[in-house]
């Protein structure tokens, strides 16, 4: 038997901007297909008419190609099964909704929601399944030619799978393993709407997922309660042959106390949980996204990797093709993944401190360009984001460690004047600036040898001289290397902004 090809989908829906969690499932399907060499399907499941928001598929798209997630089939991309847009395919899906009620596996109801709403009324815990369908309005307590007129005359009905009660039904999972439920404690489920034309979830899944020849379906944890419902409607069509695999991830946990990642728990500490920004055509509301937050897509990648994965070691940097080298299911925790947040920061830190300077300060020359209408030469700007890079999470960042190498200090840090601007600071610096202009050449080891040896042999204190000199260039006493800040910047600059401060600044009572 030739062994089947990988392929897998991620299929969102349409109904707002892509939760972080839901990226992370696309990753998750993406490194899998890559590292089988399978395919990789996007799929939009636009069958819920009332929830659809105008942008939001775009969105995904835009997403998934910032991320890297690389799709080979899809509504943009085409391909040999589509359409990819679940809207697209009712002529298929009332198809299969007829078979299944040919086959006396479906029935067509016509209760309506006051009818359903006075039921749960009259009964607790009132389930539409095998002990309740006989006394409801449908087409197993109907006749014929009471259906067909219903039909005739308008009525809207929905079409609901008949589940046989009392029966183990098993769906084994690559990361659980075989998850067992009796088939009483499922509800006969509509699989078809007339009001729209349109099928649920259910149906739609499952004939897509067996026509587009999906092998693997990985999916969010809280998909698992449907597995089984999805397995007896293989069964039901006598496709048990192509039933795919099934995975349920992890879910993304609040960072703090317990339950599933939300928006609100974002708005509450202050971090994106949507990889771009979006804002909601309806209400105007805008969230915040990672792109936009200056978080590299690799980085992200990297971050939501390693939530409910690891490679089998400790290493944490994983570039794409690594992840893809490295992925497997045997390595996904069962157990919900804490969103660390902090630890997201730390993945973005680690992925600008190895880019190479001169791309870093390509990043930088907006954010720049936001602070100064002056121009720099490319080389200062790389130098100057190189000094101080170590610092930094975000390419924000950067204005406020580097800020000092373009625009000249306005004002005085009073906490540093006060405790190292003294009233005999102002005739040091003016020595201070006659040693620098004999120093030949201005470079910065050569610069720290001749000041050290000046202050030594002059029995100043080093760190109020040296404290006093980073104050009157920088603004305050923090920043690289001084004498780099100085080899930088050139001689000119760094004594004029020394005799600046002499006449600026003055010394304030402890």
């Amino acid at each position: 038997m030739m062994e089947r090809r990988v392929r897998v989908r991620f299929a969102p829906s349409p109904t707002g901007p892509l939760h972080i969690g839901g990226v992370r499932t696309a990753l998750y399907n993406y490194l899998f297909a890559r590292q089988q060499g399978g395919d990789m399907i996007l799929r939009i499941e636009d069958t819920d008419s009332t929830r659809f928001v105008p942008g939001a598929e775009e969105y995904i798209n835009e997403a998934l190609a910032w991320l890297g997630i690389g799709i080979d089939e899809g509504v943009r991309e085409g391909g040999a099964y589509g359409p990819y847009k679940q809207s697209e395919r009712r002529d298929i899906y009332r198809e299969h909704v007829q078979r299944l009620l040919d086959a006396g596996r479906a029935y067509i109801a016509f209760d309506t929601p006051a009818e359903l709403e006075a039921k749960r009324q009259e009964i607790k815990n009132f389930q539409y399944d095998a002990s309740t369908r006989g006394m409801m309005r449908n087409s197993l307590t109907l006749s014929p030619a009471e259906v067909e007129s219903l039909i005739a005359s308008g009525e809207k009905y929905v079409v609901r799978f008949k589940i046989e009660p009392n029966r183990d039904v098993t769906v084994h999972d690559l990361i659980r393993g075989d998850v067992t439920i009796n088939s009483s404690i499922l509800d006969d489920k509509v699989l078809y709407k007339s009001v729209d034309d349109l099928p649920t979830y259910h149906l739609a899944n499952i004939v897509d997922d067996h026509l587009m020849e999906v092998s693997h379906v990985i999916r969010g944890e809280e998909w698992l309660p449907s597995a089984p419902l999805h397995v007896l409607l293989y069964e039901a069509f006598g496709w048990t042959d192509s039933m795919p695999q099934f995975v349920h991830l992890p879910l993304l946990l609040k960072p703090d106390g317990k339950g599933k990642l939300s928006k609100r728990d974002g708005d509450r500490l202050g971090f994106p949980v949507f990889p771009l920004d979006w804002q909601d055509p309806v209400s105007g509301e805008r969230s915040s996204g990672y792109r936009e937050a200056g978080y590299l897509p690799q980085a992200v990648v990297n971050f939501l990797a390693l939530l409910g994965w690891n490679p089998g070691d400790d290493r944490e940097i994983l570039s794409m093709d690594d992840l893809i080298k490295e992925f497997s299911f045997e390595h996904c925790s069962k157990k919900g993944a804490k969103f660390d947040f902090e630890k997201g920061k730390w993945f973005n830190h680690e992925y600008l401190l190895a880019l190479p300077d001169r791309e870093l300060a390509q990043l930088f020359v907006p954010v720049l360009q936001q602070h100064t209408s002056a121009s720099f030469a490319e080389d200062y700007i790389t130098r100057a984001v190189g000094l101080v890079k170590s610092r930094i999470n975000f390419v924000k960042d950067l204005w406020d460690h580097a800020g000092f190498f373009f625009v000249r200090p306005e004002n005085y840090s009073e906490k540093d004047i006060r405790k190292r601007w003294k009233p005999e600071t102002p005739a040091i610096m003016r020595q201070l600036v006659e040693v620098l202009r004999g120093i030949e050449p201005f470079a910065s080891a050569h610069s720290e040898e001749v000041v050290l040896g000046w202050i030594k042999d002059n029995e100043y204190h080093l760190g109020n001289v040296m404290n006093a000199f980073r104050l009157a260039v920088v603004g305050e006493c923090k920043g690289p290397h001084m004498f780099d800040i100085a080899e930088l910047m050139g001689r000119d600059e760094t004594i004029a902004r020394i005799e600046l401060a002499i006449n600026r600044i003055q010394p304030i009572d402890a």
